[in-house]
């Protein structure tokens, strides 16, 4: 990088008075891998997710977002904290309450800060809108992205939430993050539904936090002796990352873990009685009937014949994709009893 302008290191100073635990500067025009993301869709290997089919004109050209925009702010916000003990995992990242308004709330007030202090025009991001946050982090020096295609940051491992500011300052932008994974392959090995199928390349079809969360229909059969105990989304390449030896526990009190009930309960919850629950975080997004379909699947690989009398109820359900998930679940307690 060269000379850090007194703006920027206000910038950055202001960031971190706000709980960023990262700070970075890319071009407003950086290296996205466009041919390389055009036949990731091309290929269909997002799945449903229609979203990433579209406005790929501003997603690889940040500039048509924001025409006077002559710089992008990549900040991070470390999430980490371990597992609770209980029957069920769910991603760290969605342990707590979302994050979506917490960090978007950060970032206003640092755009209040640019635009006071330096008159400057901003749009925030914070996972949302057409942006590809992680080549940006990676442009930024955040981290570089790695084998799992996850943004990897020498000092918090692979738990930053990632955003992003455009803004018409022109700051100098960071060096770029240099891969650092080497031979290292554990990302790649531990993969459960072998959803990384080469060394960064990602087929969400077959990934665990995909099959749970976006995906909305059935869990196909293949995959779901591989979901394991994970009940919503999977840190599994993330978890066995050697730099996360380096992680601190998140300084967000917001992201503690919640009490959660146990899975033969979720399977009973109302539909008002899973929208207080879960109310403010990003499970409740996930909707009723595919957090029970998820839980089936739990059930069907960690469960016992207690739970049985509760999944055969489910079996009976009028939700066709509880009941068939439910249906599937006792029978493989059953073969499991069997042996």
């Amino acid at each position: 990088m060269g000379s850090v302008s007194a703006d920027q290191a206000r910038l950055e100073a202001a960031a971190a008075e706000l709980g960023f635990d990262a700070f970075g500067v890319a071009s407003i025009e950086p290296e996205l891998r466009r041919e390389y993301y055009l036949r990731w869709i091309n290929d269909g290997q997002h799945g449903e997710m229609s979203w990433l089919e579209r406005n790929n004109e501003r997603r690889l050209q940040p500039s048509a977002i924001l025409p006077e925009a002559r710089s992008i702010i990549c900040l991070g916000f470390n999430y980490y904290q371990p597992d609770p003990p209980r029957r069920g995992r769910i991603a760290k990242y969605a342990l707590g309450k979302d994050y979506h308004k917490l960090i978007l709330k950060k970032l206003k007030s640092l755009c209040t800060v640019m635009r006071e202090e330096f008159g400057s025009d901003q749009k925030p991001y914070v996972d949302t809108g057409p942006v590809l946050e992680k080549p940006i982090a990676e442009q930024a020096g955040l981290g570089w992205q790695g084998k799992s295609t996850i943004l990897l940051n020498a000092r918090h491992g692979t738990w930053l939430f990632l955003a992003n500011i455009l803004t018409t300052l022109e700051l100098e932008p960071d060096t770029p993050a240099k891969d650092r994974c080497g031979t290292c392959t554990r990302c790649i090995d531990a993969c459960p539904t072998d959803a990384i199928t080469a060394p960064y390349k990602l087929d969400a079809r077959r990934c665990i936090a995909y099959l749970t969360i976006e995906h909305k229909g059935a869990i196909p059969i293949e995959f779901r002796r591989g979901i394991g105990d994970r009940v919503y989304g999977c840190d599994e390449c993330l978890d066995v990352c050697p730099w996360n030896r380096f992680a601190k526990l998140t300084r967000e009190a917001k992201f503690t873990p919640m009490p959660h009930p146990d899975l033969i309960e979720s399977l009973e919850l109302t539909q008002e009685q899973f929208d207080e629950q879960f109310a403010g975080t990003p499970i409740r997004r996930l909707g009723l009937s595919r957090w029970k379909r998820n839980t089936c699947v739990v059930l069907g690989n960690v469960g016992n014949t207690d739970d049985l009398v509760t999944l055969k109820k489910m079996a009976l359900s009028d939700d066709e994709l509880v009941a068939e998930h439910a249906s599937w679940a006792i029978q493989e307690i059953e073969e499991r009893n069997r042996h």
